[in-house]
């Protein structure tokens, strides 16, 4: 038995097994990762040689057949093995190719002795009767004879004696007129064992009337005398060459693009081989195909070497208000820890390492509503009407007077053109709904007047009759009214000069003032737009600069009313009041 608990990888010799030895056995107890291999005292290898690993199957080398077995069976529990007859006719050295810790080989065989023996390649047969092809019984005693059909004994021919009944070669004489009544006759043979390159079939005798050559049954010649199913070489022709692949070998590398190689040989079963397997011997590459031939050398990667590590928690926003960013280190290192080019890692998977931050509204911002579509009155003077709501962030809302500035106006007036004795209808306010809640109806009164610019006439309705006459009931829901878009005022312009961008807030709200995303998207105002696209004039006054590279922030805070931030973003501040924005809302009237 042959175990270490640790070995370097690669070969290591355990055991010589002289010439003339015999029941060779060599077994992996366990099955594992390690190779066994065979090469002569000369160094020619025999099995898994040069670090190319065999199939399994029958070698013939040192004047006997070495059968190598592999384990392909999940199940299996022992690992490979070789085994050999014998007997050898030159010194063979095993070796273990090592690759797993521990080990176990168990071998044995036969030492060679001086006692006289007989070579198997030389020994034969002595008194091997010769094939006959028809055989009888003859029915003439009570002792059967195997004939030959011509009534001459079997064993007499192989005796060379001559049988008292043996036919002359008078021509005038029926050869068959002795011939036993029932004959062993050859039919054919079994299938062979091999379509080429060498198989075994067996001989098919049947029992036949000698006279009208018909079938009979076994019993008329007797079983007992039936000739022996004697085997015999068949289909001996070599045949096709084909590409024999070996296993593919380890990665070459435990992490990473590496390669592994296999073994590609052509080989072929020669003819007239009398064993049932035959043997496979290595041909010219031509006769497979040299074109065709496999990939012997392949690219592989058990694992990628380098992978994504976060090195740091996120950064502070930054911006103290707002909308902003924030970012941490994320970096590609390598398995001792290293960094590494971020191309050695999965590009695809590497986590985020920068992300947008909202760190709320600047300050208690104003949102108001659209202007209402239409003038409240047909002709002359009228108003339109928004909403103003002051929110603190995304899910409450503060008293109207807790947003800081002025709150924003809410009816403007608008004119409808003037009023030259113009006939229209008056309606009056809607009544109270009749439903609390959910769905009911109100009314109101209507009335046809006669208008002038400084007079109103209540005359009779059908003097408006050509006109629609406005509805004096309509469904109401008191409860639950539907949703619109908010906006706050425009921020500061980014630049006070030469194009910038200016932005404000925009919310889907309630009429309880929480957040919905019942909107219609294609009605939503816009949150961006290009403002102060003058261009820059020189500063006249050198003294006026800014200290900081961030003083557009202090504009957009509206914290230049203090003279510290007046004196040290003095550049910044002397622009801000002649920042000249562009309005695009299109209720606004321009």
């Amino acid at each position: 038995m042959f175990s270490r608990p640790v070995l370097s990888v690669g070969y290591h010799k355990i055991l010589e097994i002289p010439a003339g030895a015999t029941n060779i056995r060599i077994q992996e107890t366990v099955k594992s990762k390690n190779y066994l291999a065979l090469r002569t005292r000369g160094g020619v290898s025999i099995v898994n040689g040069n670090w190319a690993i065999d199939r399994p199957g029958m070698i013939v080398a040192a004047g006997t057949q070495l059968m190598y077995r592999r384990p392909n069976e999940v199940r299996s529990r022992t690992g490979e093995s070789i085994t050999a007859l014998g007997p050898t006719k030159e010194e063979l050295h095993l070796y273990l190719i090592y690759q797993q810790p521990d080990p176990r080989v168990l071998y044995e065989y036969r030492r060679p002795h001086n006692d006289t023996h007989t070579d198997p390649e030389t020994y034969t047969h002595q008194n091997t009767l010769p094939l006959v092809e028809i055989v009888g019984t003859t029915h003439s005693g009570s002792d059967d004879t195997v004939t030959n059909g011509m009534g001459v004994s079997v064993d007499d021919v192989s005796r060379g004696r001559s049988h008292p009944n043996q036919v002359t070669s008078n021509p005038a004489v029926n050869p068959y007129s002795l011939a036993p009544p029932y004959s062993w006759v050859k039919t054919g043979h079994t299938t062979c064992s091999a379509s080429c390159g060498g198989g075994r079939h067996r001989v098919q005798w049947v029992c036949e009337e000698t006279e009208s050559k018909t079938t009979v049954s076994d019993d008329l010649c007797g079983p007992a005398q039936r000739p022996l199913n004697q085997e015999v070489d068949c289909n001996t022709h070599p045949c096709p060459a084909f590409w024999d692949l070996g296993e593919w070998s380890e990665c070459s590398r435990p992490c990473g693009p590496g390669s592994q190689h296999r073994q590609v040989i052509c080989r072929q079963a020669p003819g007239n081989h009398s064993n049932s397997m035959a043997t496979l011997i290595p041909v010219d590459v031509a006769l497979c195909g040299d074109s065709d031939r496999p990939e012997t050398t392949t690219s592989c990667q058990l694992k990628i070497c380098s992978e994504w590590q976060i090195r740091s928690e996120w950064n502070p926003c930054s911006v103290p208000c707002g909308i902003g960013q924030r970012s941490r280190n994320v970096v590609c290192v390598g398995n001792h820890g290293d960094e590494e080019e971020e191309e050695e890692c999965n590009i695809g998977v590497k986590p985020v390492a920068l992300q947008n931050c909202d760190m709320g509204p600047c300050a208690h911002s104003w949102f108001t509503s659209l202007w209402s579509d239409q003038c409240s009155a047909e002709c002359g003077r009228g108003s339109r009407s928004r909403s103003a709501v002051c929110l603190l962030d995304h899910v409450s809302n503060l008293p109207l007077d807790g947003c800081e500035g002025t709150r924003p106006q809410e009816v403007t007036s608008c004119d409808a053109g003037p009023c030259h004795h113009r006939l229209e209808w008056f309606t009056g306010p809607w009544g109270q709904c009749s439903a609390e809640c959910g769905n009911g109806t109100q009314t109101r009164g209507v009335a046809c007047l006669l208008r002038d610019d400084s007079l109103l006439e209540v005359v009779d309705q059908s003097n408006c009759s050509h006109l629609v006459r406005p509805m004096t009931s309509q469904r109401c829901h008191l409860k639950g009214c539907g949703v619109q878009w908010y906006v706050t005022d425009w921020s500061m312009c980014s630049r006070s000069c030469g194009g910038g961008y200016r932005v404000r807030e925009v919310r889907c709200l309630t009429d309880s003032v929480t957040p919905s995303d019942l909107c219609e998207s294609s009605l939503m105002p816009e949150n961006q737009e290009e403002c102060n696209t003058q261009p820059c004039l020189p500063d006249t006054d050198s003294s006026c600069q800014d200290q900081y590279y961030n003083c557009v922030m202090v504009v957009q805070a509206r914290l230049c009313v203090y003279p510290y931030y007046r004196t040290t973003c003095c550049a910044s501040c002397r622009k801000a009041p002649q920042t000249h924005t562009v309005h695009k809302n299109p209720l606004h009237g321009g």
